[in-house]
């Protein structure tokens, strides 16, 4: 995966072959940081200087920084499909949200 991470922000980081650069935004919030650069050396040196000037900013602004991630979302499902989902999860003697948990934890590490 083509991540950042600095003081609990990630940033998705890709490539522009036209300008040939790379290219890299904040993830997991509403506000927009975004950065680039010609190296990784220097990709890495941007990704934390936004953030920062991010923070700074909204210090100045008195406002408070929005946060990557809170560990919290909020998923629909159909009825039929969040019974039997909670069911699955009742089998295994775990709470649903535990269950689901699981469940996407070994997604990722298997992807």
């Amino acid at each position: 995966m083509n991540s950042l991470k600095y003081k609990g922000y990630a940033a998705r980081i890709d490539f522009d072959p036209e300008d040939e650069i790379f290219v890299g935004r904040v993830v997991g919030i509403k506000d927009i940081i975004g950065f680039h650069a010609e190296s990784a050396k220097e990709l890495r040196r941007a990704f934390e200087e936004a953030v920062d000037h991010y923070l700074a900013s909204c210090k100045e602004l008195n406002i408070e920084p929005q946060k990557s991630f809170s560990g919290k979302f909020v998923i629909r499902l159909s009825p039929e499909i969040h019974e039997k989902v909670a069911l699955a999860a009742a089998e295994t003697h775990k709470s649903l949200n535990s269950w689901i948990e699981d469940i996407l934890r070994s997604h990722v590490k298997a992807a």
